[in-house]
C-alpha cells in the first residue's frame, strides 16, 4: 500500500510540474546526460550568438556575385577602364541568392561584412593605373542612398531579412572620414565641411587626422563642431529625385531627439545609423578609425547603439538575440601585442574605450608565418583574457587592401583555414580564400590584384572542392562551438600536437578538443579529464565517434586532423 502511494504521489508530481526522463540524477535534465547514465557534458541552455567566436566573411559586392544584370550598366560608368578597376556587375541580390543557396551555412559563416553600399561617385579618377570608378565602395557621393550598381534600398532590406532568417549577421562597412574625389560630376562639398589640403604625412597625431588621406579625396571636418548647411550640391539631388521634403524633416526629428549639433560628423552619423535605425543592421565595419578623432567614434557608437535598441523594440518578432550593437574598426597599423591603444608618436589613443568592440588585427599574417600553432594560440588566448578581456580583434589571411598577405600565391592554403580559423579571436575569411581565388592577376594595377571576380567557375575542379570541404569543416566547427573562438586555451599533449578550449559563460558552457597533426589512420587521443569516462564525442572533420575510457579516446581516420565534441 506504501509503495501504491508512493507511485501515485510521483505520477501526480509528474503531471503537475512535468518529468524530465528517467534519470535519478537530482537537478540534470535528459539534455545533460550522455548516454551513459553517470556522465555531466554540457548545460542545455540553447547557444548562443557570441561576437567574439565570430566566423565573418567579408566580401567585395561588384566582385561576387551577379544576381541582376539590370543594374550592370547604369549613371553612365562606361568609361574604359584599367584592369579590374571598373564595376563588374556583383550586387546586392547576389549576396541574397548564396545566402538562400547555402553558402554561407556550409562555411559556418554567422556574419557577413561587404564593403559600403552607399551611392559613389559617379564618374571615374585617373589614378595613374587608368580610369577608376568606384565599384569598391569607399568613394561616398550620397551617404542616405543605395548605389545602382549594387542595387536599391529594398535589396539591401530583403537581404538584411534574408541573412537573419539564415542566423547570419551583417556588418555594415562605413565611412565617415571623408567623400568622394572631386570629378567633373562630382563636385567638392563646402569648405566649412571638408578640408582638401594638407595631405597626411602621419607624423604625429595632428598629422595623421586633420588632412587628406590622398590628394584629391576630400577629408570631412570631423573634428569640428560648427552648425553647417548642407551642401547645395546635395540639396540639389534630394529635390531632383522627390525627396527633399522628407530628408529635411527626418534631420529636423533627429537633431531635436538627440541634441547633437548640425556638425558635419553629425550629420552623418545621422545618415549612418538610419540603416540600423530602420533595418536593424547588427554591427558597423569602420573604416580608417586613426583618421578622425576619437570622440566622433564615441559619438556613432552610442547613437548606434541607440538605434539599434530602437529597431529591436519596434520588431520584436525580428529579434535574433539581447546582443548590443557591434563596433569593429580598421585602425590600421594596430595589431594584437597586448596594448589597448594606438601611439601616434605624441599621443596614446585608446579606442577600445570611445566605442570599439573589436580592432582588425594586422599582427595575425606575421603570427601565423611561425610554424608553432601552441605559440600561436597561446599568445591570442592569453592577450584576449587579460589585457584584452571584453574586447577582441579580428584576424585574416588576406584583404581588399594588404598587399603582402599571409598566402599572395595561395601555396598554404589548408594552413591557412586551419591557423584562421582555429585561432581565438574573430575569424574574418576574404571571398575566394576558401576557394583559392588568385590574388595574382596579370596586368593588374596597385590593389586590384586582390580583387578579382569571384572564381565561382572552380567549384567543378576536385581540387577545388576539397580545399572548400577543409574550409567548411573547419567552419562549421568554430560556428557550432564558441569554444573555439572565445574559449580558454589549453594544450593537452605536444606530440601529437592536441589541445582543448572551454567557454563557460551565463549558464552557458562548451567544451572541445583539437588534435592536430595527428598520425593518419588508427589515433589515440589523451582527453586530459575534460570529457568525463564514458563520454561519446564525434570528430567533426571524420564524423567517427568514440568513447572516452581511461581518458583516452582512440578511432580511425585518414585525416591528420580531429575536431572533437560531445555528441548531440
Amino acid at each position: 500500500m506504501k509503495n501504491f502511494i508512493k507511485i501515485t504521489i510521483i505520477v501526480l508530481l509528474c503531471i503537475i510540474v512535468g518529468c524530465k526522463g528517467n534519470s535519478e540524477k537530482e537537478g540534470k535534465t535528459t539534455s545533460e546526460i550522455t548516454t551513459n547514465d553517470n556522465v555531466e557534458t554540457t548545460t542545455n541552455k540553447e547557444k548562443p550568438f557570441i561576437w567574439e567566436a565570430a566566423n565573418v566573411y567579408f566580401l567585395l559586392t561588384d566582385r561576387f556575385n551577379n544576381g541582376d544584370i539590370t543594374n550592370d550598366n547604369v549613371l553612365d560608368r562606361t568609361k574604359k577602364t584599367g584592369i579590374l578597376r571598373g564595376f563588374e556587375g556583383g550586387d546586392l541580390k547576389g549576396i541574397i541568392q548564396k545566402i538562400e543557396e547555402g553558402y554561407f551555412e556550409k562555411l559556418g559563416v554567422d556574419a557577413i561584412w561587404f564593403n559600403p553600399a552607399v551611392e559613389q561617385i559617379h564618374d571615374s579618377v585617373d589614378e595613374g593605373t587608368g580610369n577608376t570608378y568606384a565599384f569598391h565602395g569607399y568613394w561616398a557621393k550620397d551617404w542616405t542612398k543605395i548605389d545602382p550598381n549594387y542595387g536599391t534600398y529594398e535589396d539591401l532590406k530583403q537581404l538584411i531579412e534574408v541573412a537573419h532568417k539564415n542566423g547570419i549577421r551583417i556588418l555594415m562597412d562605413v565611412v565617415l572620414n571623408h567623400t568622394g574625389p572631386v570629378t567633373e560630376k562630382d563636385p567638392v562639398w563646402p569648405d566649412n565641411w571638408v578640408r582638401t589640403e594638407p595631405q597626411c604625412t602621419y607624423k604625429d597625431y595632428e598629422t595623421a587626422v586633420t588632412c587628406t588621406l590622398v590628394k584629391n579625396l576630400p577629408d570631412i571636418k570631423t573634428e569640428s563642431d560648427e552648425e553647417v548647411e548642407l551642401p547645395k550640391v546635395l540639396l540639389d539631388k534630394w529635390k531632383a529625385e522627390g525627396r527633399l521634403e522628407i530628408e529635411l524633416a527626418e534631420l529636423d526629428i533627429f537633431f531635436t531627439k538627440t541634441g547633437l549639433k548640425k556638425s558635419p560628423k553629425n550629420y552623418i552619423i545621422k545618415w549612418l545609423t538610419d540603416y540600423v535605425r530602420e533595418l536593424g543592421i547588427d554591427g558597423y565595419r569602420i573604416d580608417t578609425v586613426k583618421h578622425v578623432e576619437e570622440g566622433a567614434w564615441s559619438v556613432l557608437a552610442e547613437q548606434a547603439k541607440l538605434a539599434f535598441a530602437e529597431w529591436k523594440s519596434k520588431n520584436p518578432d525580428k529579434v535574433l538575440d539581447d546582443n548590443e550593437f557591434y563596433v569593429l574598426g580598421e585602425l590600421y597599423g594596430y595589431g594584437i601585442d597586448g596594448k589597448r591603444y594606438y601611439d601616434f608618436g605624441d599621443r596614446k589613443v585608446d579606442y577600445f574605450a570611445n566605442g570599439f568592440d573589436n580592432l582588425i588585427n594586422f599582427q595575425f599574417k606575421y603570427d601565423a608565418a611561425q610554424n608553432n600553432y601552441e605559440k600561436l594560440f597561446r599568445k591570442y588566448n592569453k592577450i584576449l583574457s587579460t589585457n584584452l578581456s571584453g574586447k577582441s580583434v579580428m584576424n585574416y589571411i588576406s584583404s581588399h587592401d594588404d598587399d603582402d598577405p599571409f598566402d599572395k600565391d595561395r601555396s598554404k592554403t589548408y594552413e591557412s583555414a586551419t591557423k584562421l580559423l582555429l585561432t581565438p579571436g574573430i575569424s574574418q575569411i576574404y571571398y575566394g580564400d576558401e576557394t583559392a581565388r588568385p590574388l595574382i592577376i596579370e596586368d593588374t594595377e596597385g590593389d586590384a590584384t586582390l580583387r578579382s571576380n569571384m572564381n565561382w567557375d572552380a567549384m567543378d575542379n576536385e581540387e577545388t572542392k576539397t580545399l572548400l570541404g577543409h574550409w567548411q569543416k573547419l567552419g562549421t566547427f568554430r560556428k557550432d562551438h564558441p569554444s573555439v573562438g572565445a574559449g580558454t586555451h589549453k594544450m593537452i599533449s605536444k606530440s601529437p600536437y592536441v589541445f582543448s578550449r572551454n567557454y563557460q559563460k551565463d549558464g552557458y558552457t562548451d567544451k572541445v578538443i583539437v588534435g592536430l597533426d595527428l598520425p593518419k589512420g588508427q589515433k589515440t587521443i589523451k582527453v586530459n579529464s575534460v570529457f568525463p569516462e564514458g563520454t561519446i564525442l564525434v570528430d567533426h572533420y571524420s564524423n567517427e565517434e568514440a568513447t572516452v575510457v581511461k581518458n583516452e579516446i582512440s578511432f580511425n581516420s585518414n585525416f591528420y586532423i580531429a575536431l572533437l565534441a560531445v555528441k548531440k
